[in-house]
């Protein structure tokens, strides 16, 4: 290796340390925001439905699914509904990269359940699914998210739930309920939890892009919309 290639790998590794850095200090801000929080969780009381029911109306949906089935790339969260920062992300992340690829039909965008926070993220989780199999998995997860409580606090109960299913626009609570709380649903969450770790990753939201040619590329824990828009433009 010559000095000027020497130099050039040197100001490459830099660039990429940089970047690292920047990632990891843009979700502790996140992080931070979201974890301070002491309302939410009250079911009587939420918050944001009629606007997240409307920004999603025009988009198709298919079980946790949001975008065109034709889209060429696919973007993969891996998330925990009582995670903070996956709440901080759909509201200050997500929301551009739908604007900019999953409404003009170059993405989709999947979430997948990875569990990590304590024994209320399961039933949470299996209830997205399960309002996801009636067209309104990301209506339930993001009206779940704008009203996520203190994350330690014990609020995802069934009664909080069910509040959420009705506000998304689940049309049948009792098929809901059967099965949110039957073997399937919890077993895809445990699935996609193991996949996950198996994927590397270790906290969430963590993101996975899959392009035309199959396969899920593990992108990590991302600091912005312009690294998944990135990585959507390279897999296509």
């Amino acid at each position: 290796m010559n000095e000027q290639e020497g130099e050039r790998r040197r100001k490459l590794l830099q660039l990429a340390s940089a970047a690292v850095f920047l990632t990891i200090a843009a979700v502790a801000v996140l992080i931070v925001v979201n974890a301070s929080k002491t309302e939410g969780g009250d079911p009587s009381d939420l918050q944001g439905a009629a606007q997240i029911n409307r920004a999603l109306a025009g988009l198709p949906q298919s079980e946790m699914s949001l975008g065109s089935p034709k889209a060429p790339a696919t973007l993969v969260e891996f998330g925990d509904l009582k995670c903070p920062a996956c709440a901080s992300f759909s509201e200050q992340v997500i929301p551009d990269v739908i604007d900019s690829k999953v409404g003009g039909g170059t993405a989709r965008i999947e979430f997948r359940n990875f569990t990590i926070i304590d024994d209320q993220s399961g039933p949470a989780g299996a209830a997205a699914l399960a309002a996801g199999e009636q067209g309104r998995g990301w209506n339930f997860l993001e009206i779940f998210y704008r009203n996520q409580g203190a994350e330690t606090a014990p609020y995802a109960d069934d009664k909080f739930l069910t509040a959420v299913a009705r506000a998304a626009g689940v049309a049948d609570i009792a098929r809901w309920n059967r099965e949110r709380m039957g073997a399937r649903l919890g077993g895809e969450v445990e699935a996609s939890s193991a996949e996950a770790r198996e994927l590397g990753f270790t906290g969430t939201p963590s993101f996975a892009v899959e392009g035309s040619n199959g396969g899920l590329e593990p992108l990590g824990v991302v600091g912005s919309a312009e690294e998944l828009e990135s990585a959507i433009d390279e897999a296509r």
